[in-house]
């Protein structure tokens, strides 16, 4: 087998993003998570590397069944790959042209990083006025540019360290969340600010639409615009209700554990055999878990009787609680608690989650094909994309590259 392509699909299989063109210059995580999604909407997404590619390219192991680095794949699928290397002047050429012929470009450079080599937003948008020009930083391009924008190093200095782990006073640390949350965040909030923009420039009457075309470029009616993502803002847009009562409080939360700082019982209890989840957000749901625990008197205990009471007794609810729940294994308690619609589950593994998802028919493993290193086809599994679309659905367009495998495509411009 040879090049890769992104198979071509009949016009009714075409997703919503189909004839948007995405220059993607981004690496690691957030960038990429935010074009694989726009690649399973159906955008043409040309990632530009270096001649030493992505670095998640090394991040192994563990690799795919053709031998990629998984950490690459998972944010890498139904992309073109090309080699640009920006230190060269014909590499700089072919990598404005990619930039100055397509709808969405999209880096993550340090800040000025892009500006130094000529392909800034205003040096791309004066070539081509209707492109929608993504930067990504981890503190923004003022005061905070010459800040390192790591993923560990924001949950850390954004607060969301300090609510994530066992309570201090149990001796507990802060403890990060175990995948690079904020990265994802990001790269959503990316997608979010790219949609809207194509939305803003092709949209008639819109404060952003002009006349006319850009030779060579299809900028539909308007003009594009600059969109700044921050890994720093993305997570305290995240905090929700922590950063609302830390807002309005002057209080800043701490560390609970698995608890909840409103909702009582909200959080994991041990049974005889694993902890399970309960999720208990009502008051006729706590009366319902006290009955099925043989527990009627807690609900009418002024301790508990309703929400606040029960937040104010938390300690004292727990160890009743898990006096009974104790008694029996996890599946037994699940199962009755689910008959009687009170949320409760297992903690389990991430590869319990997928055989969930899957029995309940949510489809969220894409497999894509791609040759393995005797070239015989290979199967490549990754997570879809959580996002169901009647009329146009989102799919996964083809494997993960190779590094420069398209390098040599007849419909790439030529520098």
């Amino acid at each position: 087998m040879g090049e890769r392509d992104v198979p071509s699909e009949p016009e009714s299989a075409r997703g919503p993003l189909s004839g948007i063109r995405v220059a993607d210059f981004s690496r690691v995580l957030a960038g990429p998570h935010a074009t694989m999604i726009l690649a399973d909407l159906g955008a043409d997404v040309i990632k530009i590397e270096a001649p030493e590619g992505d670095g998640t390219r090394q991040w192994s192991p563990p690799v795919n069944a053709i031998g990629q680095s998984t950490y690459f794949a998972g944010a890498n699928r139904g992309k073109r790959s090309v080699v640009c290397d920006l230190r060269d002047p014909a590499g700089l050429a072919r990598a404005r042209e990619l930039a100055v012929t397509a709808d969405v470009v999209i880096e993550n450079f340090k800040p000025g990083t892009m500006e130094r080599y000529g392909l800034g937003y205003d040096a791309v948008a004066e070539a081509n006025p209707g492109v929608v020009y993504c930067s990504i930083s981890g503190f923004g391009d003022g005061a905070g540019r010459e800040l390192p924008g790591y993923d560990l190093l924001v949950q850390a200095v954004g607060g969301l360290m300090s609510i994530t782990g066992q309570p201090a006073a149990e001796g507990g640390e802060p403890s990060k969340v175990g995948v690079a949350v904020v990265d994802i965040l990001t790269g959503l909030n990316a997608v979010i600010g790219i949609q809207a923009a194509l939305h803003a420039r092709d949209t008639p009457g819109s404060v952003t639409t002009r006349r006319g075309r850009h030779e060579g470029v299809d900028s539909r009616a308007g003009r594009g615009q600059h969109v700044k993502v921050t890994l720093l803002g993305s997570l305290l847009s995240a905090l929700s209700n922590q950063a609302s009562s830390t807002l309005e409080t002057g209080v800043s939360p701490g560390r609970m554990g698995n608890a909840h700082p409103s909702i009582t019982p909200y959080e994991t209890f041990d049974t005889a055999d694993q902890p399970i989840a309960l999720a208990v957000g009502t008051d006729g749901q706590f009366a319902r878990l006290c009955r099925i625990l043989g527990a009627e008197s807690l609900a009418a205990d002024p301790r508990f009787a309703d929400n606040p009471s029960r937040v104010a007794h938390r300690a004292e609810l727990r160890e009743l609680l898990l006096a009974r729940l104790r008694s029996r294994p996890a599946q037994d308690w699940i199962d009755a608690l689910t008959a009687e619609q009170i949320p409760a589950g297992r903690v389990n593994t991430i590869a319990q989650a997928f055989d969930l998802a899957e029995s309940l028919g949510l489809g969220m493993i894409a497999e894509t094909r791609a040759p393995g290193p005797d070239g015989e086809p290979r199967i490549l599994r990754s997570v879809a994309t959580p996002i169901s679309l009647s009329a146009t659905p989102a799919r996964a367009a083809g494997p993960p590259p190779g590094l420069g495998e398209h390098q040599a495509a007849e419909w790439l411009p030529r520098a």
